[in-house]
């Protein structure tokens, strides 16, 4: 018979189990390391990520709610392995406490047959520095990452459901998470606990500097706890004097994409991750982010203008994209509209108002709303002929490499999403990106425009949860978020 548990206690065995199988594959290994015997098939057998099982056997009409999130689609069963269930102790209350209190949902709790692979419970340590074990060595008698069981079928819609007719519960298992925590790490040079829920994504190193400066103030004034720079370093209100110099000089420039992440009480810290240029950049990094189901995520770049009435330092809020990045098209193909998400939207519009101090046609001239040309080549001027008539037929008004693989990947993955570029250059109309023009630019345009993207991330942490659109969700969605 099943065994009816409660959403917390439901976690709390989550946790023992995964703290037992993990203490268990760190015992072995070390022992192992240490000249001691391998694990035994019996040791082997508890290196397991636990499963967690929702059964689903209405006796009524399913409940009724505008909610985009724990929700069935249908009777059934429905499981996935978790990891890491301390950590993702909140959300996973979120997701449960719905599904059991108002679709009468019965919760299990067991381990699975999900090996966990041992890279993922070191942490900090090096696997290979006790006993002179090479990687092919550790493979023969250890669980290891293969590549054969992380993927996307859930997300991508193109999951074959089990012979068992268990349904997927959630968009990622435990090894797919697992994968991407620890990606994180390598590319942000960051702990992957310290992201946080709200993540501003940016094309350019100077936003970092404005970043830092701001969330040193928000450490002062209280507001915040701790900014957690790349490589480690931490700066809290006790250690602020001379934090912006100790940050600059940090180990940033070893990581592809380095993050820094102000943390607030209450889940409501932000993080800015500088991804550098390029669509392969932009779907990397969300790719892995998305494992951490955040509430939203925004790009605040540069772009250029295309339109004669814009002027150096106005904004783009796109509302739509022409995807010409190509990196996404057998995913998400072109063809296939990436929705505005009216909540995002609308935080943008109002942030950029309270912070220009702009209103009515003052604000119309500076802020324009259009579709944003997303491309993969960053000399795309070279064939200036070949892409015009498409940039007509979309009545394109900017165009970058990222805003439009970032927006694809937030629809393709189910976080909300949004984009307000800021015009540094106008590549159709003579105004090009010289040296002296750009550092002009950048002086006083960074600033104010990550200002907008902060202001904004405040708005829609008190929209709450309806900022997790339905347009997001497909008909046969898992019931998680």
């Amino acid at each position: 018979m099943t065994e009816r548990l409660t959403p917390d206690a439901a976690i709390d065995r989550l946790e023992t189990l995964y703290n037992e199988a993990a203490t268990a594959l760190r015992a072995a290994l070390a022992r192992y390391l240490d000249g001691g015997a391998p694990p035994t098939p019996q040791e082997r057998a508890r290196f397991v990520y636990p499963e967690i099982a929702v059964t689903y056997a209405p006796e009524r009409a399913a409940p009724r709610n505008r909610r985009a999130y724990a929700k069935f689609s249908r009777p059934g069963l429905y499981a996935t392995t978790v990891t890491q269930p301390g950590f993702f102790r909140r959300y996973l209350l979120d997701q449960l406490r719905p599904l059991a209190e108002e679709y009468g949902a019965v919760l299990d709790v067991r381990p699975s047959t999900q090996e966990i692979p041992y890279p993922y419970v070191l942490e900090g340590v090096d696997e290979f520095s006790a006993g002179g074990r090479t990687p092919a060595e550790l493979a023969r008698h250890f669980p290891v990452p293969l590549l054969s069981l992380v993927g996307d079928e859930v997300a991508d819609g193109t999951f074959e459901a089990l012979a068992t007719g268990v349904l997927p519960l959630a968009l990622f298992d435990a090894v797919r998470v697992d994968y991407s925590l620890r990606r994180l790490v390598h590319y942000t040079g960051t702990d992957w606990r310290a992201v946080q829920p709200w993540i501003l994504l940016t094309n350019y190193h100077r936003y970092v500097d404005q970043f830092v400066g701001w969330a040193m103030g928000e450490i002062g004034a209280g507001r915040a706890e701790r900014l957690v720079a790349p490589g480690g370093l931490t700066i809290t209100r006790a250690t602020m004097e001379g934090g912006g110099a100790r940050i600059a000089a940090s180990p940033w420039h070893r990581y592809q994409m380095p993050a820094y992440h102000l943390e607030r009480q209450g889940s409501a810290g932000i993080t800015l991750v500088n991804i550098g240029v390029g669509p392969s950049n932009a779907k990397n990094i969300t790719d892995h982010l998305a494992v951490l189901r955040p509430h939203c995520w925004l790009m605040i770049g540069h772009c250029g203008g295309l339109r004669q009435a814009q002027e150096i330092g106005d904004y783009v809020l796109a509302h739509a994209y022409l995807r010409r990045d190509r990196i996404l098209d057998a995913l998400v193909p072109p063809e296939i509209p990436i929705p505005a998400l009216a909540e995002v939207q609308t935080a943008l519009q109002e942030a950029c108002a309270a912070v220009t101090g702009m209103t009515g046609e003052a604000l119309r001239h500076r802020l324009r709303t259009g579709t944003v040309v997303t491309n993969n080549d960053r000399n795309w001027e070279l064939r200036y002929t070949q892409e015009a008539r498409l940039f007509n037929l979309s009545r394109a008004i900017a165009v970058d490499m990222e805003s439009g693989t970032i927006a694809a990947q937030g629809y393709r993955l189910r976080v909300p999403y949004g984009t307000l570029l800021c015009v540094s250059d106008k590549p159709l109309h003579g105004e090009i990106k010289l040296p002296g023009a750009a550092n002009a630019f950048y002086a006083s345009a960074v600033a104010q425009h990550l200002l907008v993207g902060l202001d904004a991330v405040e708005r829609l942490k008190r929209a709450g949860g309806t900022i997790h659109s339905r347009k997001l969700r497909s008909f046969d969605e898992p019931p998680f978020r």
